[in-house]
């Protein structure tokens, strides 16, 4: 979780007929809001940092909660930042030296003109044709490209006709979200797990997928979400949905704590509570007590021998 600084001039939506001209920029403090008010896009520094990212974080809500980060791996490093379509129909971010720091990496170039760049309700930050409207055809997606939280929606796993992977990867501090140690992905195998990783091993896994559901208990039916595991030729995927559209809700992979959690945001305390997190506890841990132990939380040490 970050604080993201307060940008002035909201646009509700740009539309760029030409391929070219100002989107986001930095000296002109202008944001893009999606239309419910629900999310912002813009820059910010996070924590103590003085470097600056382009990101997405809720407008709504009081505690500026960033929840993606375009260029997590080159952040800009002077108060200079442009935000635009080149005339391929890309969408690039460039420092004050003109130098590209990030892009959406379109696989070819977009024929058709014009292009709108918009901030759907959701958090997905779209690039599409005008006419394309509300079809949901894009030429690039963020929700493709996940940085430490999984919004409602949002897909983690694989399109196995293109063999493209959704993973979300923690921040390496609250000061640098730059890719850190901690992932959280979809292992391919026979019977599917949601696997968590630090580094190479594994830490945590929700036990291998039935056909009908998982073994751990965080996946169980409960009153804020409901979640599915599409498992087919074509993909291989986890996503979630909350179940009253008044509560707002995300996971993240956090770096610091060694979690995956849940959040829910409070409107009494201005706050976000924590719903769940994985592990539970150490005895959650995946291959804690080796291939012969048990664990057992309430002994010291937990890991004890079978008897």
């Amino acid at each position: 979780m970050s604080t993201a600084k307060h940008l002035e001039s909201p646009l509700m939506e740009l539309k760029i007929a030409e391929f070219s001209g100002l989107h986001i920029s930095e000296s002109g403090k202008r944001t893009l809001v999606s239309k419910d008010g629900s999310f912002e896009l813009g820059f910010f520094s996070p924590g103590s940092s003085k470097n600056r990212y382009i990101g997405i974080w809720y407008k709504s809500i009081t505690v500026k909660t960033v929840v993606w980060v375009a260029n997590r791996l080159n952040p800009i490093n002077d108060s200079f930042g442009l935000l635009i379509i080149n005339k391929r129909g890309n969408l690039i971010l460039k420092s004050q030296s003109m130098r590209v720091v990030w892009s959406a990496s379109l696989s070819k170039e977009v024929q058709q003109t014009p292009v709108v760049l918009q901030l759907l309700d959701s958090g997905n930050l779209v690039l599409r044709g005008e006419q394309e409207g509300d079809s949901g055809t894009y030429f690039w997606q963020s929700f493709d490209y996940p940085s430490d939280t999984l919004l409602p929606g949002m897909k983690l796993g694989w399109d196995l006709k293109t063999g493209f992977e959704r993973r979300v990867i923690s921040w390496k501090s609250a000061d640098d979200p730059s890719p850190g140690d901690f992932i959280w992905a979809v292992e391919r195998q026979d019977n599917p797990e949601v696997v968590m990783w630090k580094g190479s091993s594994k830490f945590y896994t929700t036990g291998p997928w039935n056909g009908l559901s998982f073994s751990a208990p965080t996946t169980r039916p409960n009153l804020i979400f409901n979640f599915s595991f599409v498992a087919n030729k074509d993909e291989l995927c986890y996503t979630f949905s909350i179940k009253d559209k008044a509560v707002v809700s995300r996971i993240v992979m956090n770096q610091t704590t060694y979690l995956g959690q849940r959040f829910t945001w409070s409107n009494n305390t201005q706050t976000w509570d924590l719903y769940l997190k994985a592990p539970r506890d150490e005895c959650d841990t995946y291959g804690l007590c080796g291939a012969y132990g048990v664990c057992i939380i309430s002994k010291s040490p937990v890991c004890q021998c079978l008897k």
